[in-house]
């Protein structure tokens, strides 16, 4: 499928995902994180460079609603347990990085931004909806994912990023 038909299909999901809590979890894919290189805002973004941190690689586009409100709250995770070895990285999908930049400096991100204009990563992530999202462990296992995010994702989503932090630091001991 050729990326502009696949972004708007992505745009429809999300849409829907938004009106009826259709795609609240997605089941996590097993096994390691598939591995990632791409352009970010001052340097290039690879996630193997991580290994050792708990990552949330959060997939944005400027157009998702949803997404306003996500960033926000991973500046708040980011800042909450960045000490504790988290390190969020958030993936735009915009064909026009112009549009994310305006985006960007309305919600500045205080975490790694990085561009797949394409959709390869996305791809590699079977992304289905926007903002979708991954946690992985510091051995670069996909541990958790969820797809869109409403008010009560939080709540949820930071208890587990809480959890597989300290559990890993705590292991690492």
């Amino acid at each position: 499928m050729d990326y502009p038909l696949r972004n708007k299909w992505l745009k429809i999901l999300t849409m829907l995902a938004v009106l009826g809590g259709l795609f609240a979890t997605p089941p996590a894919l097993a096994g390691k994180a598939p591995d990632f290189r791409l352009p970010g805002e001052n340097s290039p973004v690879q996630l193997s460079q991580y290994r050792g941190k708990v990552v949330y690689v959060d997939f944005w586009a400027s157009w998702c609603q949803p997404c306003r409100k996500s960033f926000a709250w991973m500046n708040r995770m980011q800042a909450r347990y960045g000490d504790e070895g988290l390190k969020i990285i958030a993936v735009n999908l915009d064909e026009n990085r112009a549009e994310a930049e305006a985006f960007l400096k309305k919600l500045p991100a205080r975490f790694d931004v990085a561009y797949d204009p394409q959709g390869q990563v996305a791809e590699k992530y079977r992304l289905k909806a926007m903002p979708t999202s991954f946690i992985i462990d510091r051995q670069g296992n996909l541990v958790h994912a969820n797809r869109g995010f409403h008010g009560n994702d939080e709540d949820r989503l930071e208890a587990k990023i809480r959890q597989i932090v300290r559990q890993s630091t705590v292991a690492s001991r």
